[in-house]
C-alpha cells in the first residue's frame, strides 16, 4: 500500500469528523491542519487529521477561540496530532480554566437576583460590577462596556 492510498479524501474526513467540507477547508486555509495533493489536485488527510479535527471540535464547544486551539496545538513537536500524554497535559490546563469560569459562573448566579442586566449603566446598586456605583465618576452610559476598567471603591451608596 503506497503512502498516497492511506490518505482520505476531504469527503471521508468531513464524514467521519462530521464537520462540512467547506469547515475543513477553512481549517487548513488558517493553518489547523494540513493536507497533501493528490496528482489529480485533490486534498488528501492523513487519518490523524481525525483526531486532529475532533480536538478542534471540542474546544470549541468549550467556548475557546480558534487562537487559543492554536497556542494549544502549535506547542505540539512537528504540528502533530495531540497523543494521549499531550492530551493529559493539555487538559490538565483546561481543567483549570474551566474551574475559573465555573466559579465565576456560580458568582453570577448567586448574584443575580440583585442584577438586572444593567450593563453598569451606573445604577447605585450593582453587586456584580458596580458597587458602590464607582461607574459614576466614569461618565454616562455602559462605562465597562464603553471600555472603561472597572473603578474599585468601598465605599457604599446603597
Amino acid at each position: 500500500m503506497t503512502d498516497q492510498s492511506r490518505l482520505l479524501a476531504i469527503g471521508a474526513v468531513a464524514e467521519r469528523t462530521g464537520l462540512a467540507v467547506s469547515a475543513i477547508r477553512f481549517y487548513e486555509e488558517v493553518g489547523l491542519v494540513n493536507s497533501t495533493r493528490a496528482d489529480s489536485g485533490h486534498r488528501r488527510f492523513h487519518r490523524s487529521t481525525i483526531r486532529r479535527l475532533s480536538f478542534i471540535r471540542i474546544c470549541q464547544q468549550l467556548g475557546y477561540s480558534l487562537d487559543d486551539i492554536r497556542e494549544q496545538l502549535d506547542v505540539l513537536p512537528d504540528k502533530r496530532t495531540p497523543n494521549e500524554s499531550d492530551w493529559n497535559r493539555l487538559s490538565s490546563g483546561f481543567v483549570l480554566d474551566l474551574d475559573q469560569r465555573i466559579a465565576g459562573l456560580q458568582l453570577l448566579r448567586e448574584k443575580l437576583d440583585g442584577c438586572i442586566g444593567c450593563g453598569c449603566l451606573s445604577l447605585a446598586k450593582c453587586e456584580l460590577y458596580n458597587a458602590g456605583d464607582s461607574a459614576a465618576t466614569l461618565g454616562a452610559g455602559p462605562r465597562y462596556l464603553l471600555g472603561d476598567k472597572m473603578v474599585t471603591s468601598a465605599k457604599s451608596t446603597e
